[in-house]
């Protein structure tokens, strides 16, 4: 008689091992001495881990004395890392003074932050930077060293000056559009040493088109005669002031960016 054959229980095809579940470890306090801001233009509120003060969250004036108020409140709660968002600038000298104090300082980009559910406020916000910042959950943004940081703000005002100066040139276009003075169809770039000679010029009474072209550089592709026609325009004392502003503020702004160059290149 043939013996019966041990039967062995397979699981169905692509269902769970039932019998091996993982255990999943709750979540561990990384930061058990951080805090959360929430940054405005005229208040912060700083949440601090619960039993540090009679209350966890306080608000803060955002004058100076009242963010060194701020940190010394942080250091008397026994606060080590701060996170805080990078909301426009007003992060900046709160993020700078905590800096100092020796706080740890994270500057997290606003996107990455998920809001709580319901009603949305000031004092929800912080506790909720506060608590992801506990758990570790947070990704500071870069920021470079100090120095760097003084060179960046210098490059980054330079632009500032740069794209103003090209506003005033556009301004001067304009000027000589309304006068219907054809210069920009005679010659590439009025900031250059024919363009600048004749606009001085005409700014300071001149309004003969062939004493101005005289001004022509060899260089130019156009003729000294083609460039007195560009030149006979509608000189309306209106127009000319307004020419006469816009390069004034040129030069000035030309001015600005050669002491931004300068105040770069001492650092």
């Amino acid at each position: 008689m043939a013996k019966a054959k041990h039967c062995r229980t397979r699981k169905p095809k692509g269902q769970p091992d039932l019998q091996h579940i993982p255990e999943l470890e709750v979540l561990k306090q990384i930061n058990l001495n951080a805090a959360g801001l929430d940054i405005g233009d005229d208040e912060i509120y700083a949440a601090v881990p619960e039993g540090r003060d009679t209350v966890s969250v306080k608000v803060f004036p955002t004058f100076t004395a009242d963010l060194y108020r701020l940190a010394d409140w942080l250091q008397a709660c026994g606060v080590t890392t701060v996170a805080m968002e990078s909301t426009g600038v007003y992060w900046i000298p709160i993020y700078e003074i905590l800096e100092e104090r020796g706080f740890e300082v994270y500057l997290v980009n606003a996107r990455h932050l998920k809001n709580v559910t319901g009603k949305k406020t000031d004092i929800l916000d912080c506790q909720w930077i506060q608590q992801l910042h506990t758990y570790g959950l947070l990704r500071a943004s870069f920021r470079p060293p100090e120095d760097i940081c003084a060179l960046r703000a210098l490059a980054r005002h330079r632009d500032n000056l740069i794209a103003s100066c090209s506003r005033e040139i556009q301004h001067m276009q304009k000027a000589l559009q309304q006068m219907n003075v054809k210069l920009t169809n005679v010659i590439s770039d009025i900031t250059g040493e024919t363009g600048q000679a004749i606009l001085r010029d005409i700014v300071a009474g001149e309004r003969d088109p062939h004493r101005l072209a005289r001004h022509r550089n060899a260089h130019c592709a156009h003729s000294e005669d083609e460039i007195a026609q560009a030149l006979l325009g509608h000189y309306k004392p209106e127009h000319v002031f307004a020419l006469k502003q816009a390069l004034e503020a040129h030069d000035f702004y030309q001015r600005q960016i050669q002491v931004c160059d300068a105040e770069l290149e001492k650092r």
